[in-house]
């Protein structure tokens, strides 16, 4: 059974349609990543997964239970983290002590100090929450999704604010809890963070899924066109090339083929029988970023009311 199934979900805000008839499956223990720009109803998404909003149409499951039903709500709080982009923490008490306050609601939560070292802050342990740094403050937060041991985890652009050395760690939190069997499901407006941590990813714009699959192979990547780059040495016979390709200032040559093998085997047969090197021979795809693009680039925001659907 999935981990939380979603099916021809709907909610509206007055006349404004948030979620259209949104469908997709996450599967136990994978990591789901749902990418969208704001207003284009991620947020809306999530919370009814969590239960905090109710739904117009569609059906949803969350660990077998529909999120909506109260007398399930208590058994799936017990069962699910939830990493918001903000949250509210008293400022004066330390972080062992908000993490231990947090671990008294769960009925098997992870060891305290187990949260600490995972979230990088053990020297911060006994140090007040307010003198945290804004990325330090990130780390407990996730350190507050995790420390009831969920078996779902909702985080929502959790790296938001880190140095690229925390981003890191945090991606190998992620891994981690993923690897142990945690189900993780990512909302993320780094297209390098969804392509390094999700098995499946799936773009809403307008308050519909418009592609889903794994990173790889999303909107058609893994059978889009490559283009080959490099650079050819001073006297180099440009317009001796056996494949058609343009050629720039200083020898800087780019070839867009679909049959990249048979391509990259004409250059170096090529380059091999004249002794030419060609310098920073690369070859690449349409990038995740690309492809988000392609899909969301012309979405124009859209509001609730006197609030942001995001």
């Amino acid at each position: 059974m999935a981990a939380v199934s979603v099916n021809g979900l709907r909610k509206s805000y007055g006349a404004v349609r948030a979620v259209d008839d949104v469908s997709f499956d996450v599967e136990r223990g994978e990591v789901f990543a749902l990418l969208g720009p704001n207003g284009a109803g991620k947020t809306t998404t999530i919370e009814i997964l969590e239960g905090f909003r109710a739904r117009d149409g569609g059906t949803v499951e969350v660990l077998g239970v529909d999120p909506g039903e109260r007398r399930t709500q208590r058994w799936l709080r017990d069962r699910l983290g939830v990493v918001l982009q903000e949250l509210a923490v008293e400022p004066y008490l330390t972080v062992r002590q908000v993490l231990t306050r947090n671990a008294g609601f769960y009925p098997s939560p992870r060891p305290v100090s187990e949260v600490i070292d995972l979230i990088g802050l053990p020297e911060k342990a006994s140090a007040r929450v307010k003198t945290l740094s804004g990325g330090q403050q990130r780390r407990l937060d996730v350190g507050l999704g995790i420390v009831g041991n969920p078996e779902l985890l909702i985080l929502d652009e959790p790296t938001t604010g880190l140095d690229p050395k925390a981003r890191r760690t945090s991606w190998d939190l992620i891994r981690r809890l993923a690897s142990e069997g945690t189900t993780v499901i990512l909302t993320t407006h780094y297209m390098d963070e969804a392509e390094a941590l999700a098995d499946t990813v799936a773009v809403i714009a307008r308050g519909k899924i418009v592609a889903s699959g794994s990173p790889a192979s999303i909107g058609g990547r893994d059978s889009s066109a490559a283009t080959i780059r490099f650079r050819l040495p001073d006297g180099a016979a440009s317009d001796k090339l056996p494949v058609p390709a343009t050629v720039g200032e200083g020898g800087a040559v780019e070839v867009r083929t679909d049959e990249e093998l048979r391509t990259l085997g004409a250059l170096t047969d090529w380059a091999r029988e004249r002794d030419i090197k060609l310098g920073g021979l690369t070859v690449t795809r349409s990038s995740l970023e690309d492809i988000y693009l392609q899909l969301t680039g012309s979405e124009p925001s859209r509001s609730e009311g006197q609030e942001a659907i995001r």
